[in-house]
């Protein structure tokens, strides 16, 4: 196919359809019959053209008129329970399966940052002056002030605090991750508040105290953190290498895949949060806190392993489908 040829030939189609699409709301119905019937006309031209010569920028014109004249003959498409379904079922397992590795990577280096930090910190007592404060307060906090941040406030207000503070975290950490140093630093600064909060509780004897408040809703809040810096590293290593693809359509396909995670993480933090703010400072014995952290954590891993890995060879890879995402350059293998 001669391509420019081709383009000349059946410009002026493209041009008066790209027209009409335009213009949908003020079309008489002569030219709502020309819109339906240059769709048809362009749709075809758009398969040749995929199929023997996609050109990007020739695909890229067609696609965004087909995509305007589609709205146009069909109207906006609202969303359905299917929507949901298929983002909950489909596109959010797969997202998470997809970076599970890096998931696991950032939670060892998290908890090798937080261990080291802590022992450090144990050791020096300038680094416990320096971020917690003088020997009474550091005491307050060991003694008063850790526990009683968890019963301090209205367990509905609370949960909310705790949700909207932690969905901030790993907003930042997927959203700093084109830079790959943002998504660190913000991972390296919870780590280090961790290993200090540790060291400061074990200094007067209260570790114990320190895990049985932290891992009820811990569990599944840090790990909702390690998903976000995960999502974010993944996104700065796409730069890096976008795996045969051109930069920009990588970033696009990436990005959108883990815009998916950040939705899910809403969620997951949502259910953290209830922990946080009913269970943690609840009478259940600290087992029985423990257990139902232990549980929800369990029940985030099945979603994210089982039905990622169904999802991923079903296709799936937490990208929009081709009806929103619009048509893409075929690439050789």
């Amino acid at each position: 196919m001669d391509l420019d040829a081709f383009s000349a030939v059946h410009g002026a189609t493209w041009a008066r359809l790209d027209e009409l699409s335009r213009h949908r709301r003020r079309l008489s119905g002569a030219e709502s019959d020309e819109l339906v019937r240059l769709y048809q006309e362009v749709a075809t031209h758009l398969s040749a053209v995929r199929s023997v010569a996609p050109d990007p920028a020739v695909v890229s014109r067609l696609s965004d008129i087909l995509g305007r004249a589609r709205a146009a003959v069909a109207g906006p498409r609202e969303p359905s329970w299917s929507d949901v379904k298929a983002f909950l079922v489909l596109r959010l397992p797969a997202a998470l399966y997809r970076i599970r590795w890096w998931t696991v990577a950032v939670l060892l280096a998290f908890v090798a940052v937080a261990v080291v930090t802590g022992a450090h910190a144990s050791q020096n007592p300038d680094v416990l002056l320096a971020n917690v404060g003088t020997e009474g307060e550091q005491r307050h906090v060991a003694e008063a002030a850790f526990e009683n941040y968890y019963s301090e406030h209205p367990n509905t207000s609370f949960t909310a605090q705790v949700w909207t503070n932690n969905a901030w975290v790993a907003a930042l950490a997927v959203s700093l991750g084109i830079t790959g140093l943002g998504t660190v630093m913000v991972l390296m600064q919870n780590a280090v508040h961790v290993g200090v909060i540790g060291a400061t509780m074990a200094k007067f004897g209260y570790l114990d105290l320190f895990f049985q408040l932290i891992l009820p809703h811990g569990l599944l809040e840090l790990t909702a953190i390690f998903v976000a810096g995960a999502a974010g590293l993944k996104i700065f290593w796409t730069v890096v290498d976008p795996g045969g693809r051109p930069r920009g359509r990588a970033l696009a396909e990436e990005g959108r895949a883990l815009f998916t995670v950040a939705l899910g993480l809403v969620l997951v933090l949502g259910v953290s949060g209830v922990i946080e703010g009913f269970v943690t400072p609840s009478t259940l014995p600290w087992p029985v806190k423990i257990a139902i952290g232990a549980l929800a954590l369990a029940g985030f891993w099945f979603y994210a392993l089982v039905l990622g890995r169904r999802a991923v060879r079903a296709g799936e890879t937490g990208d929009l489908d081709d009806r929103d995402r619009g048509d893409v350059v075929p690439l050789a293998a």
